[in-house]
């Protein structure tokens, strides 16, 4: 089962959101209240300019349970986002954006806005009126304005380094994968440690938020333990024939990369 061009670009999407939400969660377990299952409720990020690197970083904040807030000029860059479920509404002023937020961020709730109007002039509007975003993108420091943010108290996101979960697990399935991902998530899900609130929260709401460009492939980032807990797992599942399917699964721990094939009796 080579990747095809498809794939490849889907699993580069969903690697390019997963280290947005990694960076996401380092500042969630540094909030006062971090325990075993941080998340971002009650937490406005806001993600600039709705390119792809911002549409990577809503998405990761949506898994995180954040509220977002992002601007584009473009207007069909807009609809596409609102197409693609990066972005549950579009609107045309910063007033309508913050009725918005200020309602689900009460709640708790995760929610994404984009404002119709171009970046800077948001940002300027959001100085003016004292609207001070939680979170920032990495590098955002590089504009005036969100300069002016982390000087006032917004906290920009780094990027973590890939040496505390050292190995890279990705799956997916030769056939009907919307019955079959599920059941390797719950597997992925039972091998990790409980204490792996993160890793846990992904599994669970990637799905969701990634969307049709990743909906036949999975990764996780783990230890190596979980890794070979899941692989053992998916060998024995796949062998008694409780999974139906090819599965293909690729682990990249130690710079070394191991491809993983496992085929039921019946195939």
């Amino acid at each position: 089962m080579a990747l095809d061009p498809d794939l490849t670009t889907a699993f580069d999407w969903a690697l390019q959101v997963e280290r947005f939400f990694a960076a996401l969660m380092q500042a969630a377990a540094a909030g006062p209240n971090s325990n075993a299952q941080p998340e971002l409720g009650g937490k406005l990020l806001y993600a600039g300019k709705l390119d792809g690197e911002g549409r990577a970083l809503t998405v990761a904040a949506n898994i995180a349970g954040a509220a977002s807030l992002g601007a584009t000029a473009d207007q069909d860059a807009g609809k596409q986002v609102v197409r693609d479920g990066v972005v549950d509404f579009l609107v045309t002023s910063l007033d309508e954006a913050l009725r918005i937020l200020k309602n689900e961020i009460r709640k708790r709730e995760t929610v994404a806005v984009c404002v119709a109007v171009a970046p800077q002039a948001v940002e300027r509007e959001m100085l003016e009126r004292g609207v001070l975003p939680d979170l920032l993108r990495p590098g955002a420091a590089a504009t005036p304005q969100c300069a002016a943010f982390l000087s006032l108290g917004a906290q920009q996101i780094q990027l973590p380094s890939p040496k505390k979960n050292p190995a890279l697990l990705t799956w997916r399935v030769a056939a009907a994968p919307a019955e079959w991902l599920p059941k390797l998530d719950g597997l992925a899900l039972g091998c990790l440690p409980q204490a792996d609130g993160a890793a846990r929260r992904w599994l669970r709401f990637a799905p969701r938020y990634l969307g049709r460009r990743s909906q036949g492939v999975r990764l996780l980032r783990c230890n190596e333990e979980t890794a070979q807990r899941f692989l053992e797992q998916v060998r024995d599942q796949v062998e008694r024939g409780e999974i139906k399917v090819p599965v293909e699964v690729n682990l990249t721990a130690s710079a070394d990369t191991k491809l993983h094939n496992f085929t039921p009796p019946t195939c």
